[in-house]
């Protein structure tokens, strides 16, 4: 059973739908997917979600559970934590204004409301993010149904930055590539609103974001502050290219942190 509440943010001009689910968590487990990959598709999994929202630990929990059984499979997660829950008692250190924005963005286009845990897929539909059969379902159709224009990502890493190298062959003017530096796996002691007292696991988290227009470029450079406590093996980077008016997302790549 799912019960939506409606929650007012006075930084939104809307009411903010916040999804409060009551499911059943699956165990977690060792899951071997095998997908035809030959016409190269691809399931980019947006989730919206925040460390102030007790609905969304299950949502979290799911997306580490797709990342180890979709293991080497073309499914790329990203966990944007939106900062409207904020002011509920817990301040969430991943959020951020520009995580809230997309998520509008998206609300505007697929005209739904916005709540958490929210899931966006290949940026064409969006269901509750802890909904296991939902994302299971979602990720056969998308990879049968997509095909993946090329993108070639590569990272270098110096004492102060991480420089990431692109090059596309997509010819769309109204397209950007949207470049995301991604840690991993983390976790906080939350201390304060809905889900004070727990530890909570977080996977693929969206540090910061990079737009480039491609009707300007088609290969370059583009750099992010290297994180605090760094290390290659907990951080990765993921390319996607989207269509702005439409949200379709054409094409994605994942560039490995030496």
């Amino acid at each position: 059973m799912i019960l939506k509440n409606l929650l007012t943010v006075g930084a939104f001009t809307t009411f903010l739908f916040a999804a409060s689910a009551f499911i059943q968590k699956d165990e977690i487990k060792t899951a071997h997917h095998d997908i035809s990959t030959e016409n190269k598709g691809f399931a980019v999994l947006e989730l919206f979600t925040s460390e102030g929202c007790s609905s969304c630990p299950p949502a979290d929990d799911l997306m580490g559970q797709i990342q180890k059984e979709y293991k080497d499979q073309p499914v790329y997660i990203l966990s944007y934590h939106v900062d409207y829950w904020n002011r509920l008692g817990w301040k969430d250190r991943f959020s951020s204004a520009e995580n809230s924005q997309r998520q509008q963005a998206y609300s505007r286009l697929l005209k739904s409301q916005t709540y958490t845990p929210q899931l966006v897929v290949n940026g064409n539909t969006e269901f509750v993010g802890s909904d296991r059969n939902a994302v299971e379902n979602a990720i056969q159709k998308v990879i049968m149904s997509s095909k993946n224009v090329s993108i070639n990502l590569s990272a270098a890493v110096s004492q102060k930055a991480i420089t990431i190298s692109f090059k596309t062959t997509q010819t769309d003017s109204q397209d950007k590539l949207l470049i995301n530096l991604v840690e991993k796996k983390s976790s906080t002691q939350v201390n304060g609103g809905e889900n004070e007292g727990h530890r909570l696991q977080h996977w693929q988290i969206v540090h910061e974001q990079e737009k480039v227009s491609l009707k300007d470029y088609h290969e370059g450079t583009v750099n992010f502050k290297l994180p605090e406590n760094f290390s290659s093996d907990n951080w990765e980077v993921i390319g996607f290219i989207q269509n702005p008016k439409t949200g379709t997302i054409s094409a994605v790549s994942r560039a490995i942190i030496p």
